[in-house]
């Protein structure tokens, strides 16, 4: 009887734990601005709680619970490319699909700046998709062999979902290599260019400037 137990006791152990562990988590970014963490989470996993002010980027669509600090959790649909602001000591996520979800988690080290950056210095066609006292997200899109307007950006995180062959080409003239690849996670400092896709891939990306 007591080893028929212990067999039931240890197969609920582990049908448990997955869903308390990251199947993968990997810290890209650390520096005295922001911890970026790139995770992917097997359906039924979560990932650990108590996360400071963050920015979630999306890799990849699905279904998450995900549970506001002092809330409720509740079941989301989200797709690739969807970024959303979550509050300190928030629940973390859980992937509540059938497939695996993988996503960037921008933890924000700073106190932040009530100031509202709007879009000011970005290129026209950069679309906002957050912003608050932490930082601003906006979404990039160059198409293949093609240029973008000239801009100004602050130090930002680049979340790259589909990757070109890139230059960038400063106000004097000169020229930088700033190629990204699909699913790449990089930390770039401020600037004014112009970038250019030399390649034949869309480039699109999702940039994160903390305050």
């Amino acid at each position: 009887m007591r080893i028929r137990i212990a067999v039931v006791l240890t197969a609920v152990c582990i049908v448990w734990l997955p869903a308390a562990v990251a199947a993968s988590s990997v810290e890209r970014i650390r520096n005295e601005k922001v911890v970026v963490m790139e995770d992917t989470l097997a359906p039924g996993e979560r990932e650990p709680a108590d996360h400071l002010p963050s920015m979630v980027v999306y890799m990849s669509g699905g279904t998450v619970e995900v549970k506001p600090a002092g809330g409720v959790a509740r079941a989301e649909d989200v797709k690739e490319g969807e970024t959303v602001f979550q509050e300190a000591h928030a629940g973390g996520l859980r992937n509540a699909g059938v497939s695996a979800l993988h996503f960037v988690r921008v933890e924000f080290l700073g106190a932040g700046d009530v100031e509202m950056w709007g879009m000011t210095g970005l290129a026209p066609n950069y679309k906002i998709l957050v912003e608050n006292r932490y930082a601003r997200a906006y979404d990039i899109k160059i198409p293949a062999q093609t240029f973008e307007p000239q801009h100004t950006h602050h130090d930002r995180v680049v979340v790259s979902l589909s990757g070109a062959e890139l230059e960038h080409i400063l106000p004097d003239g000169t020229k930088q290599p700033s190629t990204l690849k699909t699913g790449e996670v990089v930390w770039r400092l401020g600037a004014t260019h112009i970038g250019h896709n030399l390649g034949h891939t869309d480039l699109w990306v999702i940039a994160i400037e903390p305050k």
